[in-house]
């Protein structure tokens, strides 16, 4: 971004949210959106910048008692009447929200709901000028088959579609700033590269006031012209991008940024992927010539697929959504049909067992799911949730399964009291530590990790990771890692698969395959990899910008 000298638009000074009468959430921060630049909020969950961020529009519940100053174009927002704050809400400050699924009607087409947003800020346009103003948003927004978008369903749509159409109902009344909450949390790095791209041209090219909430440093190196850092509710660091990042001036700011897994190799650097392995190792589970298709008619979603997995290793499966990463976790777990090929673990073929030898199989697999949240069951206890697979596949009685549990709970770092707590009891890393004490219970042989860390804090992620490399050491089980952070793979993967609808595109020990790759694509997914440098960072913006045109203009060639 260029610097401007222009007024601020909106201006945050002293700002304090509490609720009822506990602690401040927020205590006294202060910062300002001035056109055309980007500040990003960071922090660790509970550091209170979604907070702060909604208290600017009165978007916080009734119990939220906020004091201190919001002015937006030098009128007061605190205190000020719901009609004012109506008023400012879409045709002054777009939101965009982290869930985009969830902030869509699942029941209404999207071009539907953008058209109720371009009506609700007072356009006197016809049926036909507000489909027109509808498309035109799309198109801003940087949809390619609007026609399609705007009589799909919020389900019918990929991630990054619908986040292109969040932004494109957030610029339906021409804000003049816009304040994007996660905007790229869970997306594949091409379509974050994307999003980001997009934020980027509308802040030059509207001159928009850009307000960015993430807990992705490589999102922030890209994006950002200033960062401020917030910790349990305070201001701790507020500089421009590059000066925090180059000379950091508090410790927790320092922590954040170390936290964060190194994509490139440094000189002299360790890591897990490099070099092969020393010694020759067991093989946990393979996939031989495997083919899998969940409709009975067209392509197959993953097809002619070879895989080793080796006890104490760990094999990454990076690609974008769609490509087949998590229908191959499915199928070592017996959870898909194969069409053909062959699915061993533990020297047995789990496509082809039935009933109690299909159970015995499984029960030697981990499973440990993106959300921990969604996979947990809300209404039991976690003691309850690791346990269970305890009283599925064992004989040990009441006592011994608490024992268990205690030791697991200790595994992974977690207070054995904490059995009796619930899920939402729990912070996100906690909840995730639960997940893969549930998945070890059995002391499995191969552990299937899709997503672990996607929605976690960087500091919270380098505690799970190393959480996963330590047990991993310890007990010596195979390791599956589904991701589409090219850094975390590179952290903990002994070797790299690179899956692009449904096929390898390449195979080889991580280091190799992450510094030094033979397919285009993937040098085109490491060029889309944010990096927590702003200076490395705008050098792989252009490679990346260049891989995109070339993708754009194969396909209107085609």
């Amino acid at each position: 971004m260029t610097s401007s000298a222009q007024e601020p638009i909106l201006v945050v000074d002293g700002l304090r949210v509490a609720f009822g009468r506990a602690e401040p959430v927020v205590d006294d921060v202060s910062f300002t959106l001035t056109p055309g630049r980007v500040l990003a909020l960071v922090g660790e969950s509970g550091s209170g910048k979604s907070v702060s961020a909604m208290s600017v529009l009165g978007l916080l519940p009734r119990t939220a008692h906020v004091t201190g100053s919001v002015r937006f174009r030098g009128d007061e927002l605190i205190g000020a009447p719901e009609p004012s704050l109506q008023a400012v809400r879409g045709a002054g400050i777009g939101v965009v929200f982290q869930e985009p699924m969830a902030s869509f009607t699942p029941v209404l087409r999207i071009g539907t709901q953008i058209a109720e947003a371009v009506r609700a800020h007072g356009t006197d346009l016809d049926r036909e000028g507000v489909a027109d103003r509808v498309r035109a948003l799309l198109d801003a927004a940087g949809i390619a088959d609007i026609p399609r978008v705007m009589r799909s369903f919020p389900h019918e749509l990929s991630g990054g579609q619908l986040q292109r159409a969040m932004i494109a109902m957030a610029l339906a009344g021409d804000p003049v700033a816009l304040i994007a909450d996660e905007p790229t949390t869970a997306l594949d790095v091409t379509v974050q590269a994307g999003i980001l791209d997009l934020i980027r041209r509308l802040c030059r090219e509207r001159s928009l006031a850009v307000l960015l909430i993430t807990h992705d440093m490589g999102v922030v190196a890209d994006v950002a012209d200033d960062v401020l850092v917030m910790r349990r509710g305070v201001e701790v660091e507020h500089q421009p991008v590059d000066a925090l990042f180059a000379h950091p001036q508090q410790a927790y700011t320092r922590a954040l940024l170390d936290a964060v897994p190194e994509l490139e190799a440094r000189p002299g650097s360790d890591t897990a992927g490099a070099g092969e392995p020393a010694v020759a190792r067991s093989t946990a589970a393979s996939l031989q010539h495997v083919s899998i298709r969940y409709a009975r008619t067209g392509e197959p979603t993953v097809a002619d697929i070879d895989l080793t997995l080796r006890a104490g290793e760990t094999l990454g499966l990076v690609g974008e959504s769609g490509s087949g990463k998590s229908t191959i976790g499915r199928a070592l777990a017996g959870l898909v049909p194969v069409v053909s090929g062959t699915v061993m673990v533990g020297g047995q073929d789990i496509a082809r067992a039935r009933g109690r030898a299909l159970r015995a199989i499984r029960s030697r697999v981990g499973l440990v799911f993106q959300d921990p949240a969604s996979s947990l069951n809300p209404r039991a206890t976690i003691g309850w949730s690791i346990a269970e697979p305890l009283t599925l596949h064992t004989d040990l009685d009441e006592a011994a399964r608490r024992a268990r549990v205690a030791e697991l709970l200790a595994a992974v770092q977690l207070d054995p009291a904490m059995a009796t707590r619930f899920p939402h009891e729990l912070s996100g890393g906690q909840r995730q530590r639960v997940a893969v004490a549930r998945a070890l219970a059995l002391r499995p042989t191969l552990v299937i990790a899709d997503e672990p860390t996607s929605a976690l804090d960087v500091t919270v992620q380098a505690a799970v990771l190393d959480l996963l490399r330590a047990l991993q050491a310890e007990l010596g089980f195979a390791c599956l890692l589904i991701s589409h952070d090219l850094a975390v793979v590179r952290s903990l993967a002994t070797e790299v698969v690179v899956l692009r609808q449904g096929r390898i595109v390449e195979h080889g020990a991580t280091e190799q395959v992450l510094s030094q790759p033979t397919s285009e694509y993937t040098r085109m997914l490491l060029a889309a990899a944010p990096v927590a440098d702003p200076a490395r960072q705008a050098e792989r913006r252009e490679a990346w910008q260049a891989f995109a045109a070339d993708e754009q203009a194969g396909e209107t060639a085609a």
